[in-house]
């Protein structure tokens, strides 16, 4: 994997592969860049892509300190260290750490968000759910720990929960494990849409037919505070479509990112 310095000094880890225009890939929580090994062959096929492990896991760096903003800086740092025009793809907290990152670089072409995760005036994750994750972690059962998080935070059923465990990321997902309570720190993130009138690129915001209604409200919050994006529906499907859906996945995002008009 090539490394990149981010603003704080943290190295931060990417695989490069494929051909053909720049695509960069943010995941969410509790994995690194594994969780695109069930997309990723298909993407290479028409991109150059950049799977970057975001601070904290696999085999970028960390600071002692923890702040979201750091994570903005670390995909804006991937971000400008491409020549070229770039295609940003984020995927939950990834996606709102990606969206934050289109406001300090120049080079972003298109954007694409996979249900964001914005609060809305209201709580994002039950009461005391993160004191009980951080107890699991602490008692060494990382596996509780990402089925709590997985089954009572983002609301998967527990078919698809099953069929993740089946997947190479499941192993970069417990080792990340330890890394989910600080992220609730995007329950304190502000949506300011004033501050996004500027964004005058192509977004595509991606939302699962059957993802939980905060999920939903979330992106079509997003949508409205952006001058140029549009919500596109996966039939059937919730918030792991790469997962449960990645032909259906990987058809969207390339229709979308190769349409000129």
């Amino acid at each position: 994997m090539e490394k990149v310095r981010s603003a704080d000094g943290t190295l931060i880890a990417y695989e490069r592969s494929g051909t053909g225009s720049v695509l960069v890939l943010v995941h969410g929580t509790a994995t690194d860049s594994r969780r695109w090994a069930t997309v990723r062959p298909q993407l290479e096929e028409r991109f150059t892509v950049y799977a970057l492990d975001r601070r904290g896991r696999g085999q970028s760096g960390d600071s002692s300190a923890y702040s979201i903003e750091r994570e903005y800086e670390d995909i804006a740092a991937v971000v400008r260290s491409i020549p070229q025009p770039v295609n940003l793809l984020g995927h939950s907290f990834g996606a709102l750490c990606a969206l934050e990152a289109a406001l300090l670089v120049d080079n972003l072409h298109k954007l694409i968000l996979y249900e964001p995760a914005v609060p809305l005036g209201r709580p994002l994750y039950p009461a005391g759910m993160r004191a009980g994750i951080q107890e699991l972690i602490d008692s060494q059962d990382r596996n509780g720990a990402l089925m709590l998080f997985y089954r009572d935070v983002v609301g998967i059923p527990e078919s698809e929960i099953e069929l993740m465990k089946k997947e190479a990321a499941w192993t970069a997902r417990l080792e990340a494990a330890h890394t989910i309570p600080r992220e609730f720190a995007d329950e304190d993130y502000s949506l300011e849409p004033s501050r996004f009138a500027g964004l005058q690129i192509p977004v595509l915001l991606l939302q699962g037919e059957k993802s939980p209604d905060l999920l939903k409200a979330a992106t079509e919050a997003v949508n409205a505070a952006l001058p140029e994006s549009r919500i596109v529906i996966l039939p059937g499907q919730q918030h792991l479509a790469m997962s449960t859906a990645p032909d259906l996945f990987v058809r969207l995002v390339t229709e979308f990112l190769t349409d000129s008009d």
